[in-house]
């Protein structure tokens, strides 16, 4: 891995959860820089501004106001500025439709979110790792799906 931080960016709208998150991030000895934003309508705003370094790796809640996790993959796999960024769909939705869909229009990973803070730990570390070792390569969907 490489001695730089790896730049994350969580949309989530639930507190909470992005305090989980974030907590479980800091827990991980991996070298990160984590942002969050609270909807899909301030993500893609962070992500078209010119003065922002976009993240290596972006953490997608599916279900949020304003703009949707599937609305914002979407849009991020049509911009040529964005489509490169990696996407973990982090979802409470374990509906294999709203996984197919994700896959289908380009997320690289589809976490469940756990229930137990371990657990989160665990997941998002994977996630991570899974990231830098495909981030060059086309994703294979039996490794979309992350469980521990």
């Amino acid at each position: 891995m490489k001695n730089t931080p790896l730049h994350i960016l969580l949309a989530e709208d639930d507190v909470s959860d992005r305090l989980l998150f974030t907590e479980a991030i800091s827990e991980l000895k991996i070298n990160t820089i984590v942002g969050t934003v609270n909807d899909g309508m301030q993500l893609m705003e962070r992500l078209k501004m010119e003065s922002i370094r976009l993240p290596d790796l972006l953490f997608l809640d599916l279900n949020m106001p304003r703009k949707n996790g599937l609305e914002c993959l979407k849009e991020i796999r049509k911009n040529e500025k964005l489509k490169h960024i990696s996407i973990a769909i982090y979802s409470t939705s374990d509906n294999e439709n709203d996984m197919d869909e994700t896959f289908r229009n380009g997320a690289n990973v589809y976490i469940t979110k756990p229930n137990n803070f371990n657990t989160l730990k665990e997941v998002l570390e994977k996630a991570i790792m899974t990231t830098y070792q495909y981030q060059d390569e086309l994703m294979k969907r039996e490794l979309f799906l992350l469980r521990v």
